[in-house]
């Protein structure tokens, strides 16, 4: 494929035109980038692994009818997903506390919640996307009442899918960060984009707590590719 205009670059992803104007090409980074891009490092092969995990999640959600962006994988790095207008909130489902939350509210890390908690945060790195509330998203203009009671229903779906798939694979999924778009080709429609994989999520070995996702990097208590390479072996990836 020739060398294409980036239309997008961000911290672990690129995207490019797609072949019609309600498609791109979403291209997966070695980049890991941690506290807003204060520790970053190439890691060869991260986005190869990223790209065939979150083309097996995202399969897996439509299997489930909910909506992606995802239409098929095309290489290693590349994706070809569905257009759409970004919000600009990561929506944030924990079941379990860790990170943030825990240094935020004085919580115990590994503390098992009752629910599922829905958190939002602006995503805005120069303001350390902070946390907002159901009514800022509506009082800004970000999302309408209906487009948030609608993205908060897919998220529990995709919480309750997810969380099922993983323990069958010997991993506890503790939370996750999603991000859902306005469909290009139908503005009223809310579709889940950006990926899933363990860069979004923070996923635990179910017997042992070893970490598998981001926090490996994050931390620095680990190798990222060989827990990332485990996750992809555990949902029967092959790379």
């Amino acid at each position: 494929m020739p060398n294409k205009k980036i239309l997008y670059e961000g911290k672990a992803k690129q995207l490019i035109k797609g072949p019609n104007k309600d498609t791109l090409i979403q291209i997966f980074k070695d980049d890991a980038t941690a506290y807003n891009k204060k520790k970053h490092k190439i890691f060869k092969s991260k986005g190869v692994l990223n790209n065939k995990i979150s083309e097996h999640i995202m399969k897996l959600l439509e299997s489930k009818k909910v909506p992606t962006h995802f239409v098929k994988r095309l290489n290693d790095r590349q994706q070809l997903i569905k257009k759409c207008k970004i919000i600009p909130i990561e929506f944030v489902v924990r079941n379990i506390a860790s990170g943030s939350i825990c240094s935020r509210l004085g919580i115990k890390d590994g503390l098992q919640l009752k629910k599922p908690l829905l958190e939002y945060y602006l995503k805005e790195d120069s303001l350390d996307d902070p946390i907002v509330s159901r009514d800022h998203l509506e009082l800004f203009g970000w999302a309408t009442k209906k487009e948030i009671e609608k993205i908060d229903k897919m998220s529990l779906k995709i919480n309750q899918h997810l969380t099922s798939h993983f323990k069958k694979k010997g991993i506890i999924l503790v939370d996750f960060k999603i991000e859902f778009g306005r469909l290009s080709s139908d503005k009223r429609k809310i579709i889940l984009a950006d990926e899933i994989s363990p860069d979004s999520c923070r996923l635990w070995d179910s017997k042992s707590k070893t970490k598998l996702d981001k926090d490996v990097f994050r931390k620095g208590i680990g190798n990222l590719i060989d827990a990332y390479e485990e996750v992809a072996s555990r949902l029967g990836i092959v790379h």
